[in-house]
């Protein structure tokens, strides 16, 4: 038990004096600084691209984070535009869209507190990672706590649109052709997962933004941050 305590001892001071090594070849900048300012880069991304997303289309104008048909109703969609009826696919999708934006709005308490949370390793790992380290940190941190925001809202966004009863008719006009296999996916599941793959799009774009474009590090916070990573 010793001998481990001394192994872990060790393996802190050593981060630390790492950390502080090149705290000092770049102006002297305090551990405390540094991990202020990855927390304002993480909070600077969250807003800006959460307030984006959760406008009207949001994500049903980006391409980057659209939220398309599920596998099992692609052929629903298809089989729809072929017989006249594209107008109703089309509010098939738009519903969807609408549901994710309304459940990223949930998203911006617990970001807060994952960032707040941001210790010193942390802010090491974050610094000295790839180019989307500090996405990955949001992800593996708030996940979980995140799903169980969206999928209530994604639920209930769904039904407050009407998605459910769109595609309730979508399905049941779809299962009325001829020779086709019935679906019938669940559909609070997949928009849920991919509200939040959208999420984690769009903040890792706002994080590469900040690391290879100077003209993002808007406060002397971030320029000193990250000009330790140039």
């Amino acid at each position: 038990m010793k001998k481990l305590s001394l192994i872990i001892f060790v393996l802190v001071l050593s981060s630390c004096a790492e950390m502080q090594k090149i705290a000092s070849e770049y102006g002297g900048m305090a551990n405390p600084d540094i991990a202020a300012g990855l927390r304002q880069a993480l909070q600077f991304g969250i807003d800006k691209q959460v307030q984006k997303l959760t406008a009207t289309d949001g994500f049903f104008k980006n391409q980057a984070v659209k939220i398309m048909l599920p596998d099992e109703l692609k052929k629903v969609d298809a089989t729809l535009r072929k017989i006249g009826l594209s107008s109703l696919a089309d509010d098939g999708l738009r519903v969807l869209n609408r549901a994710a934006e309304s459940a990223v709005k949930e998203a911006t308490p617990v970001f807060v507190d994952a960032v707040q949370k941001l210790s010193f390793n942390d802010a090491k790992n974050i610094l000295l990672g790839g180019k989307t380290a500090a996405t990955q940190y949001l992800q593996q941190t708030t996940t979980t706590p995140l799903y169980g925001k969206f999928n209530p809202v994604v639920k209930q966004s769904l039904s407050k649109v009407g998605a459910d009863k769109v595609w309730k008719e979508i399905i049941s006009k779809y299962n009325a052709v001829p020779l086709v296999s019935k679906v019938n996916p669940d559909l609070t599941d997949y928009v849920t997962n991919k509200a939040l793959e959208g999420v984690f799009k769009m903040i890792a774009v706002e994080e590469q933004e900040i690391r290879n474009n100077l003209q993002a590090r808007t406060t002397p916070l971030l320029k000193q941050v990250f000009a330790m990573q140039d």
